[in-house]
């Protein structure tokens, strides 16, 4: 039995989440699920245009592990495209690269990746207050993270 793959930082998790092709019925249609860790490599490469090690570095895991990825990625695509299959995007093994937090009072703030795993928040830095909560989803640009860890169609946090 192979060991459990590690947690990869993504910084964005789409909002359309699904697409299929024009002309075939859902009903009809196969699927492809792409995972957003496969997602994020699409768009670190081939989106953003960023070099393989940049990219790597990004998601916090090794190059090799980030073609692996980003291979895995484009063959799902491939196949869509050229095969007539509809792309679910969802699930994967990841944590955002930033977490977004809001306190009783409505302040919110961002907390980085490596920030939660050397001090986690534990009161919101206008008020004070140690009344704060995680906020999920975090989806505002292609260049900012979001929050929380996501599990295979679910929440864990």
């Amino acid at each position: 039995m192979g060991r459990q793959p590690l947690w990869r930082r993504v910084g964005f998790i789409p909002q359309v989440t699904y697409f299929k092709p024009a002309g075939v019925r859902l009903a009809q249609s196969e699927e492809i699920c792409l995972a957003i860790e496969e997602a994020e490599t699409i768009r670190l490469k081939d989106f953003e245009g960023l070099q393989q090690e940049k990219c790597a570095q990004k998601m916090n895991i090794s190059r090799t592990t980030f073609a692996r990825v980003l291979n895995s990625a484009r063959q799902k695509i491939a196949d869509a495209l050229l095969n007539g299959k509809a792309i679910r995007i969802e699930g994967g093994n990841f944590e955002m690269a930033a977490r977004r937090f809001m306190c009783v009072n409505g302040h919110e703030w961002d907390v980085p990746f490596e920030a939660m795993i050397n001090a986690p928040t534990q009161s919101c830095p206008t008020c004070n207050t140690p009344t704060i909560m995680p906020i999920w989803p975090w989806q505002p640009s292609w260049d900012r993270g979001s929050s929380g860890r996501r599990l295979r169609g679910g929440r864990n946090w």
